[in-house]
C-alpha cells in the first residue's frame, strides 16, 4: 500500500462492502458499529457457531452467510473476529480471494504466521489492518500527538476475568495493547526484557508483568491481569520535562510540565491537552474503510501488528525463562 489519495469522483465515494466473520463479543460490536457507519455497506456476517450469526443478523436487520466462500463472493473487504487460533487460515483465505482484511488482534498465534500474512498481503497489494483498537482511542492519539521522547512509562491494563479469549494468555489478549503503544511512544530497539507472569483461574498466563528496555535508557513497565477485582487502563508516560496521565477508559490526559524556576527548583504546572470526542471501534473501522478505498496503509497495519506480536512473544519467553529459574515450569502455560 501508498499513501496515495483516493481518486476523484463517485467511486471514491462508493461504500466499502464489508462483512464480519466471527460475531462474539468483539465481532458484535463491530456488526453495531459497522451498521451505522456512513461510508460502509454492512453485506453480511458469518460465525460457525449454530445459531449466533442469526441471533445477531436480527437484532441488526443483517444477511447470514453461509460461509467463507459466499463472504468472498459478497463483500471487498472483511473484519475478522474469529478466536486467534483461526486467524491465519481465515486471513489467508480472504487474502488470496482478492478481499482487503483486518484481524483482529493478535494477528495470529505466532509470529511465522503472522509475517507469512503480511508478505502475502503484500504480494497480492491488499490491505491488511491487525484490530489493536487502543490505538485508535482519541486519548491515546492525543498523547502521541503530543508527548517528547519518554524517560519512563508505566502501563497498568486490568480486567475482571470473563470466559473469553482464553485460547491465548494475557500478554496476547491484553498487554499487547500497551507494548503497541510503548513501541509507538519509544520507536527504538527493546534491549532487554524482564517478566514475570502466573496462571491464576486457567491453565494459562492470567496475571503478567515486563520491565522493558529500550535503545537509549527508556524504561516501560506494564502489568496486565484479567484476574482482577477493577477494570484499568492507564498509561503514565514521564518525558525530561512533561508527565502525562493517559486513562484510555475514561479517554482523558492529565498532563504536568516543569516550569521556568528563575533559578530555583523548575515546578511543575498543570498542562491542558485536548482530546477529541470519539468512539475507537469507530475510529478503527472508518481507518480500515478509508484504507481500502484510497488504497493506503490502514494505521495499525500488518507490520504493526506483526511487530506487537513480536514483542509479546519475546516477553513470554521472559516469563518462561523466569518460571524456569524460580521452579514454577518454563512451560509458557
Amino acid at each position: 500500500m501508498t499513501g496515495a489519495s483516493a481518486p476523484a469522483g463517485a467511486a471514491a465515494l462508493a461504500p466499502v462492502r464489508l462483512a464480519i466473520v466471527g460475531v462474539g463479543h468483539l465481532g458484535r460490536h463491530h456488526a453495531r458499529v459497522a451498521a451505522e457507519l456512513p461510508g460502509i455497506a454492512l453485506v453480511g456476517i458469518h460465525d460457525h457457531h449454530e445459531g449466533r450469526a442469526e441471533e445477531v443478523a436480527r437484532e441488526r436487520g443483517l444477511r447470514v452467510l453461509s460461509g467463507p466462500e459466499e463472504v468472498a463472493e459478497a463483500a471487498q473487504a472483511v473484519v475478522v473476529a474469529t478466536p486467534t487460533s483461526s486467524h491465519g487460515e481465515l486471513g489467508r483465505f480472504f487474502l488470496e480471494r482478492g478481499l482487503d482484511v483486518l484481524v483482529e488482534k493478535p494477528l495470529a498465534p505466532a509470529v511465522e504466521e503472522a509475517s507469512a500474512l503480511v508478505a502475502l498481503a503484500r504480494s497480492l497489494s491488499r490491505v491488511l489492518a491487525v484490530g489493536h483498537v487502543e490505538r485508535h482511542n482519541p486519548a491515546v492519539q492525543a498523547l502521541l500527538a503530543r508527548t517528547e521522547p519518554p524517560l519512563f512509562i508505566e502501563g497498568l491494563r486490568l480486567a475482571p476475568f470473563t470466559p473469553r479469549s482464553l485460547d491465548v494468555d494475557v500478554v496476547l489478549d491484553l498487554m499487547i495493547h500497551d507494548l503497541q503503544i510503548v513501541s509507538d511512544l519509544v520507536r527504538r530497539p527493546v534491549v532487554e526484557i524482564r517478566a514475570v507472569g502466573m496462571p491464576v483461574v486457567t491453565s494459562r498466563i492470567d496475571i503478567a508483568n515486563a520491565r522493558l528496555e529500550f535503545e537509549g535508557g527508556c524504561v516501560a513497565t506494564l502489568t496486565a491481569s484479567r484476574v482482577s477485582p477493577e477494570r484499568m487502563r492507564k498509561l503514565r508516560v514521564f518525558g525530561p520535562s512533561l508527565y502525562c496521565s493517559v486513562d484510555m477508559h475514561a479517554r482523558t490526559i492529565r498532563a504536568r510540565r516543569l516550569a521556568d524556576g528563575g533559578g530555583r527548583t523548575a515546578l511543575p504546572v498543570n498542562v491542558e491537552v485536548p482530546v477529541e470526542s470519539g468512539d475507537p471501534l469507530t475510529r478503527e473501522l472508518e481507518d480500515f474503510a478509508g484504507a481500502v478505498r484510497e488504497r493506503r496503509d490502514a494505521l495499525v497495519s500488518g507490520e504493526v501488528g506483526r511487530d506487537a506480536l513480536v514483542l509479546a512473544h519475546q516477553v513470554l519467553d521472559a516469563i518462561a525463562a523466569h518460571r524456569a529459574k524460580a521452579g514454577a515450569g518454563g512451560a509458557r502455560a
